[in-house]
């Protein structure tokens, strides 16, 4: 960020000042004492200007920040009224005396400041950093006070008030000093200010020590060159202001983990502050073993903050890993795509999709069981990493279904693609069985030569466009995308499902089956129906998640996977929206009237994540039914938060302080990324099934599913695993400290009036709610 011309006048000003007055106080030119006193004055007039005029420029946080320095070069300032006051008019100055008020707001209010920076710290890590700061100024206390401060204690030490503010001074200064750099290493925006503002500390802390060292000693002068460091001191705290103006102060939405920078920080001078303390406080073989123990505390705290960024590793790479085939997920291949399509545009290479779905993939789960299944999408997977190049990334993005990215001309990518085809005339060998499946394979190639640019979303939807042509034709071989495959035709993905489930082969009508589901909509037909939650410690109910139904007359019921696909596109997001939270809120209204009141989760839809005015809505429709905002918590995955991040971010955080909880859900599945966690104002993470089931034969994968709960725990999140569906994983899930679990082992989903009679026999205990990171 650089100053804008008016303010980058201003430093420069300031610094050609700030030359001027050193040259005088340094020459002892004539009226040098005067101009000390009155420029040291002056100078820290001008720190709170600019920290006042960085302040009106501010908004939120960063406001809050330019106040707390405002307030604090304020007192300083105060304090050198005074001070000069004494000096030049009384004749003498005393010390303690009524400046000293002034001057102890400085580091008190510095500090508050610091603490509050955007993008350094928030939530519950502002109080580590005022520990570590603490354990830092601690640490540099002590090797001061072996070098310098003793004198000062005993020079004042027959006054208890001076002996307090003598030592007060160089200890919050440093405190400061510490805070500062500790947030200038965690920091990874608006560094610029920062850097300045630190050097400013650096300054201010210098000049503050050397004065407590040299009043000891009788030999400060009232013109003295270290006047100068506070002096510059200003001047950088002047550009740090000044610089900042106009920076987007965003609310704070960041839980950043420490840096191994900023966690051995604050051990450094511990270790040699109390190394060198205790050399000249002791001696021979009381000093060696000290010595050693301090040694031994700083090398744990390495070896843990090591381990510590060595789990974080694991769960940044499993977060963007499919869990059970170890392929890139969903997230990280939109990522890679998104980069490739970039260099096509700069290169002017080509970029091909290549979708692959198994035919036949339910009959194998359900004939053979969930584990042969699993085995069967880890041999393809194994097929088709051998299939492509090094510098190819082959997705899991669902349930049987892979994309390959293929970078380079458009013939490899055509040859990639019947290469991978060829792979699957060999059968797979799954639990004594001999199974010969056949993929339904799609191409999208975005060439050189191409007028048209495609997005990845949409080169992805070309490819996924002509898989579901090969589907349809039941032909095997390559299908390529032409422009009569529109990718509207995706949409035939549920109405697969559909015929699979009731009617397989019945040649079923998008056309009609989007009207009737406009009908069941607008006829509030389709059903709610209730997952239990429970406790994994006490085993108690925890609250029950709404999922919605579709009673088709002829189908069946089917699930929102068969259906969600055609609400997507035709817009009825909203409608069906609406639809589940106000029967999900009527139910609950009648557990409350009955004396068993539940919490209930709702998923929220894409469409209404941007809807601003959606928290008045909820909130609105709580309170017509006498419930409360924490029995509620609403449930969003990554694919609606992209389309307007800030806007979610936003909408979310006013659901969160109005009292309705939030939760990432069908995190691991693919749809969520690691940086949720951190970015996003949110209460609960809900583990995919596809993460949670492979725990109990896979270790890497409970592994990963351990360090998830772990790091949710450090960041005051609940974790809840779905898909529960045997004892031996809720037990495993007890042992990795998940809280809360749902699945077939506790119960199917209920309709309402089953919830009404399960409600009749168990104890409920919500869910703790998770530490506020949000103001």
């Amino acid at each position: 960020m650089r100053a804008r011309p008016r303010e980058a006048v201003v430093i420069a000003g300031s610094g050609v000042a700030a030359v001027l007055l050193t040259i005088w106080l340094v020459g002892e030119f004539p009226g040098a004492a005067a101009a000390d006193n009155v420029g040291v004055a002056v100078f820290a007039g001008y720190a709170v200007v600019c920290a006042v005029l960085a302040a009106r420029a501010a908004s939120g946080r960063m406001r809050n920040v330019w106040v707390c320095f405002a307030i604090a070069f304020g007192g300083w300032t105060a304090g050198e009224v005074l001070f000069g006051y004494q000096d030049l008019v009384l004749g003498h100055t005393t010390f303690p005396s009524a400046a000293d008020f002034g001057f102890i707001l400085c580091p008190i209010f510095s500090c508050l400041a610091l603490v509050q920076w955007p993008g350094g710290v928030a939530g519950r890590y502002r109080v580590r950093l005022l520990l570590d700061g603490l354990v830092f100024a601690l640490s540099l206390f002590l090797l001061a006070w072996v070098l310098v401060l003793r004198g000062v204690y005993e020079s004042f030490r027959d006054d208890k008030v001076a002996v307090g503010l003598a030592l007060a001074y160089p200890l919050l200064d440093l405190m400061v000093l510490a805070v500062a750099g500790l947030v200038l290493v965690r920091a990874v925006t608006w560094r610029l200010p920062l850097v300045l503002l630190t050097a400013s500390v650096v300054l201010l802390t210098v000049s503050d020590i050397a004065f407590a060292w040299l009043t000891t000693q009788g030999t400060y002068a009232a013109v003295f060159p270290i006047d100068v460091g506070w002096v510059a001191g200003t001047v950088f705290f002047g550009a740090a202001a000044l610089t900042s103006r106009g920076m987007d102060a965003t609310p704070d939405t960041t839980t950043r983990l420490p840096t191994s920078v900023s966690l051995w920080l604050p051990y450094l001078p511990l270790l040699v502050g109390g190394t060198v303390a205790t050399v000249v406080v002791l001696d021979g073989v009381l000093a060696v073993t000290v010595i050693t123990v301090i040694v031994a505390i700083c090398l744990r705290q390495f070896v843990a903050s090591w381990e510590n960024r060595r789990l974080m590793r694991m769960v940044t790479d499993q977060a963007l890993r499919d869990p059970l085939t170890g392929l890139a997920n969903l997230a990280l291949f939109n990522d890679r795509l998104a980069h490739a399509v970039q260099l096509r545009a700069r290169d002017a290479g080509a970029v091909a999709v290549l979708s692959l779905d198994l035919n036949d993939f339910k009959v194998v789960n359900d004939s053979l069981g969930h584990s042969a299944g699993n085995e069967l999408l880890t041999q393809v997977a194994d097929r088709l990493v051998k299939c492509v190049r090094a510098g190819d990334t082959v997705a899991r993005v669902g349930g049987d279904e892979f994309a390959v990215l293929i970078e380079d001309r458009v013939d490899h990518s055509l040859a990639i693609a019947h290469r991978i085809v060829e792979a699957f005339d060999s059968p797979f060998h799954v639990e004594g069985e001999s199974l010969l499946m056949r993929p339904s394979v799609g191409l999208a190639v975005a060439a050189p030569d191409d007028e048209l640019e495609p997005s990845g979303e949409q080169l992805f939807r070309r490819a996924d466009a002509a898989m579901y042509a090969a589907k349809r034709s039941r032909t095997e071989g390559v299908h390529v995308f032409s422009p009569e495959m529109t990718p509207a035709n995706t949409e035939q993905s549920a109405l697969l499902r559909v015929s699979d489930h009731g009617a397989r082969g019945g040649g079923v009508s998008a056309v009609q089956l989007l009207g009737e589901l406009r009908q069941a909509i607008d006829r509030r037909e389709l059903d709610v129906v209730y997952q239990p939650k429970y406790h994994l410690a006490t085993s108690e109910l925890a609250g029950v998640e709404a999922l919605v139904r579709w009673p088709h007359p002829v189908h069946g019921t089917l699930n929102p996977g068969d259906f969600l696909p055609m609400v997507r596109r035709h817009g009825l997001m909203g409608a069906l929206t609406d639809l589940v939270v106000d029967k999900a809120l009527d139910h609950a209204a009648g557990w409350v009237a009955t004396g068993t009141p539940v919490p209930v989760a709702v998923n929220l839809f894409a469409a209404t994540m941007a809807d601003t005015d959606l928290p008045d809505k909820i909130v609105a429709a709580l309170e017509s039914r006498g419930l409360a905002p924490a029995g509620l918590t609403v449930e969003i995955t990554e694919d609606l938060i992209l389309p307007d991040f800030k806007r979610t971010c936003a909408v979310l955080q006013e659901l969160r302080r109005r009292g309705v909880r939030v939760a990432i859900d069908d995190f691991g599945s693919g749809y969520s990324a690691l940086s949720y966690l951190r970015e996003l104002p949110i209460d609960e993470v809900k583990l995919d099934r596809r993460f949670i089931g492979p725990i109990i034969w896979d270790p890497r994968a409970g592994e990963v599913v351990r360090a998830v709960v772990s790091l949710a725990q450090t960041l005051g999140l609940t974790t809840v695993a779905e898909g529960v569906e045997n004892a031996e994983t809720a037990e495993r899930l007890r042992d990795y400290g998940c809280d809360v679990a749902q699945g077939f082992h506790y119960s199917p989903p209920l309709s309402a009036p089953g919830v009404t009679a399960l409600l009749r026999a168990e104890t409920i205990r919500p869910p703790a709610p998770a530490a506020v990171r949000w103001n």
